[in-house]
């Protein structure tokens, strides 16, 4: 198979040239025939026209009532004087194609074809070429006042004319084989032209995929190939200055996690010392009781329970900054339980807010993770709805299985968060309007969401609009497993 364009062009220029040679040889030599026939013809025409006025005078002098019978008496005398006048050899027949009289009987012992075409009142002729030679035996029928009375064949040399036809082919055929070599030739020379630069671009781009960006193409040509080297060279300078700024860039992320880190731990130690207090006064006071002590204690059993929660969070968080979650302890939980017991447990948040909080979710949604980390999840969610939905509001929570996933939806009405602030909601320590956030709140709920969505090979996506807000998370379903009989 070809593979390199040199060979392509070499072979395609080879084949043109050679088809193109062969067809215009075809031509001329058609051309040539065409013509040559037309020389004959025109000679025979003036041959017939020149012996019929002889014929025709011959029978004005010497009128008989038997035309064919003086035809037959005068034919030697008219074959003589023809072949004189003519330069041809002549031959006399009778109207049945019997021969009178002939100058040479040789040149009419082949081929009488046109002697049969004058039998049937046609004029005709017939080329022979024979040795290098070539002559035309030409018959037409004698007619007098409307009636045949003989044939009259001529026997004429046109191997001049052929032969200077032949050598007129030769000559043309030789410039033509040489013009097709110059061009051949030059084609050749272009073909190189154009395919030594390519073969130079194409080592020089391998070198540049093998991560040489030093090497420099620099061709003195001003037409398209000296253009793309020109580009060629731009383009590697352009792709060292951006190599360059990546490394910059990846020098400036490497900084700005570490300020991120320093926020982590910083937040974390800030978080850690209420959140301590909180624990510990709520443990008092759950010692000391109050006047309805059934709800009293059931009260602050949730306010020990969540701040222990928070207090695990915040030991998490001083552990996000060295690792991520190993999925390896991922065990399968039934995720529609937790976020029943979730809408439940923050329904006295949300009633002090002057909200509802709308849970529906079916059974049997298992998926592979971890249960502490998903109910993380979901009172982050919900306590941000919470939060920023208008008062005396409901907000809606669903979960429900489609197909091979599980999709949980928090909904929420309040103020309509903007492109801008959407498409960066999720970064950690982001906020999309400071006024709009309580003054604990530093921006962390939204960030620690999708990592922990991520960390269950999930989607996690927001909507906003017409005043309302939609958090959507889709988790790959896992099949309930089934303990052996």
């Amino acid at each position: 198979m070809i593979r390199t364009i040199r060979a392509k062009f070499i072979i395609g220029f080879f084949f043109i040239f050679c088809i193109s040679f062969l067809l215009l040889n075809q031509l001329v030599s058609q051309s040539i025939e065409t013509s040559n026939k037309k020389i004959v013809a025109e000679d025979l025409i003036g041959l017939k026209k020149n012996s019929s006025i002889y014929v025709r005078q011959a029978f004005l002098i010497n009128h008989f009532t038997n035309d064919q019978l003086y035809f037959g008496q005068m034919a030697e005398e008219m074959v003589q004087d023809l072949r004189h006048s003519t330069s041809s050899s002549v031959s006399a027949y009778t109207v049945d194609g019997k021969m009178i009289y002939a100058s040479d009987k040789l040149p009419f012992s082949g081929a009488d074809e046109d002697l049969k075409q004058a039998l049937l009142g046609k004029t005709a002729y017939t080329i022979s070429y024979s040795s290098g030679n070539t002559s035309v035996l030409y018959s037409y029928p004698v007619v007098i006042d409307g009636t045949k009375v003989g044939i009259l064949r001529f026997a004429k040399d046109f191997s001049l004319l052929y032969e200077q036809s032949d050598h007129t082919l030769a000559i043309i055929f030789y410039i033509a084989l040489a013009i097709f070599a110059v061009a051949f030739l030059f084609s050749y020379i272009l073909s190189r032209h154009i395919t030594i630069p390519l073969i130079q671009l194409t080592k020089a781009s391998t070198e540049v995929m093998n991560g040489n960006l030093d090497i420099r193409i620099g061709f003195r040509r001003r037409d398209e190939i000296g253009k793309l080297a020109a580009n060629f060279s731009s383009m590697i300078e352009k792709i060292k200055a951006q190599i360059t700024r990546i490394e910059k860039d990846r020098d400036r992320l490497e900084e700005v996690n570490v300020e991120r880190k320093q926020f982590y731990d910083n937040v974390t130690h800030e978080l850690k010392t209420p959140l301590t207090t909180i624990l510990g006064y709520a443990e008092m006071i759950r010692e000391i009781g109050e006047r309805d002590e059934s709800l009293f204690n059931k009260g602050m059993d949730h306010i020990v329970d969540e701040s222990k929660r928070l207090h695990g969070m915040v030991l998490a968080l001083l552990e996000m900054s060295k690792q991520t979650m190993n999925r390896d302890d991922f065990e399968q939980v039934e995720a529609g339980q937790i976020v029943r017991d979730v809408c439940e447990a923050m329904q006295v948040k949300a009633k002090r807010y002057s909200k509802k909080i709308d849970c529906h979710a079916e059974d049997g949604l298992f998926v592979n993770g971890d249960g502490d980390k998903l109910r993380q999840l979901f009172i982050n969610l919900i306590d941000n709805a919470i939060k920023y939905s208008f008062a005396h509001s409901d907000i809606h929570v669903e979960a429900k299985r489609e197909e091979q996933l599980v999709r949980f939806a928090f909904i929420n009405k309040g103020e309509t968060i903007s492109e801008a602030y959407l498409s960066r909601i999720f970064e950690p320590f982001y906020r999309a309007d400071n006024k709009q956030h309580e003054a604990e709140s530093v921006g962390l709920g939204l960030g620690i969401c999708k990592n922990i969505v991520n960390e269950h090979h999930g989607v996690i996506r927001i909507e906003s609009e017409h005043q309302q807000t939609t958090v959507f998370i889709d988790m790959p379903y896992a099949q309930e497993r089934r303990e052996p009989l």
